[in-house]
């Protein structure tokens, strides 16, 4: 059951369990790339009653603590996904805004090696790719 591993994570993240923070992570993962607003929806499917603030507390304590990640590709709002366990990166259309874990970057470029570290012990790549999901084109691509 997803509640027992949460449960087992926000303990382990020294964190207390409270039903809020079981409630954003289940909304978080059930909803991965989900902006605050569509994980207080879900939330208040559970939760009937509780505040935006306490949503946006617990979203910070568990980015706070590494069980959350936050993204904010450029000109959007914050996302939040429980995908924490490895470097993936992610391809956000221009259009809808849609996106979409990819997980590995390969080839030439972009490349994922500092040409210069400047003495840091670079331990994660942040990569957005950019362009126009398949619905989008097909949507752009339909006679009027």
């Amino acid at each position: 059951m997803v509640t027992n591993e949460h449960t087992a994570a926000i303990r382990a993240a020294g964190l207390r369990v409270t039903r809020p923070r079981l409630a954003v992570m289940e909304a978080v993962d059930a909803h991965p790339h989900s902006d605050t607003e569509t994980i207080l929806a879900a939330v208040r499917d559970t939760l009937d009653g509780v505040s935006r603030q306490a949503v946006y507390d617990v979203l910070r304590a568990l980015t706070d603590v590494g069980l959350v990640r936050r993204i904010q590709p450029s000109g959007h709002v914050s996302l939040y996904e429980t995908r924490i366990a490895d470097n993936h990166h992610h391809l956000v259309c221009r259009v809808c805004g849609t996106v979409h874990d990819v997980d590995c970057a390969v080839g030439e470029a972009p490349c994922l090696a500092a040409s210069d570290d400047h003495g840091f012990h670079i331990d994660e790549a942040e990569v957005i790719y950019w362009g126009v999901c398949a619905d989008c084109v097909a949507a752009s691509d339909a006679p009027e």
